[in-house]
């Protein structure tokens, strides 16, 4: 089922039963978790936000321990594999661990709340994207490209809820990159575009 504007009502979220909690963490990830609180008791300006949580993410993102062969399985339908690590009440703050399958990614989006991602492991190639259209008419949008940028292990790369950039990996193995979000993906309502077709339509990922 889908509500008026096209997104469906039940997100898809992880397939195993209970979101993952703090105590299922790593030590780095739990520290992240903790520190992305902290910060979040303090502000709710999503700019401060990303601002004061990118090197908590980077030390998470390059600390080891936590990083298991599991993690870097794609989903070869979507091109991709977004796991679960954490994900805190009424869907709110949420850690991804996401593998990205050789040769493919994720078309233009944005994510309708904020983020900081990490490269983890290979590289990934992001392109930024500026809406030039209002919005007022649905299904339509109209997309510019702004630039291209890798993302290493270590390299940072922050969005804000109305932010749009896209995702490849254009190397012969999978990448891997932490994302941190202020709200699982699945329950913020975002978007995807067709930069050729003018098109925007929901964008609601499988989460492993």
């Amino acid at each position: 089922m889908t509500d008026p504007a096209g997104w469906p009502q039940a997100p898809l979220q992880h397939t195993g039963g209970t979101a993952p909690g703090v105590a299922d963490l790593a030590p780095p990830l739990a520290a992240l978790i903790d520190a992305a609180r902290a910060v979040l008791a303090t502000t709710s300006d999503p700019a401060a936000i990303v601002e004061r949580l990118r090197q908590p993410v980077r030390d998470a993102a390059l600390a080891p321990g936590w990083l298991g062969p599991h993690l870097l399985t794609t989903d070869p339908a979507q091109g991709f594999g977004s796991h679960l690590l954490f994900e805190g009440p009424g869907h709110d703050l949420a850690l991804f661990a996401v593998a990205w399958a050789p040769g493919r990614g994720a078309p233009p989006h944005d994510h309708g709340t904020w983020g900081v991602v990490c490269g983890v492991r290979g590289c990934e190639t992001n392109t930024r994207w500026q809406r030039t259209d209002d919005g007022s008419v649905p299904g339509h949008a109209d997309l510019r490209r702004l630039d291209s940028f890798p993302l290493s292990p270590g390299d940072l790369v922050t969005v804000l809820p109305a932010d749009i950039h896209s995702v490849e990996n254009t190397t012969p193995e999978a990448s891997l990159s932490l994302h941190l979000y202020g709200r699982h993906l699945n329950w913020t309502k975002r978007s995807q575009y067709d930069p050729a077709a003018h098109a925007e339509r929901p964008f609601v990922i499988r989460v492993l």
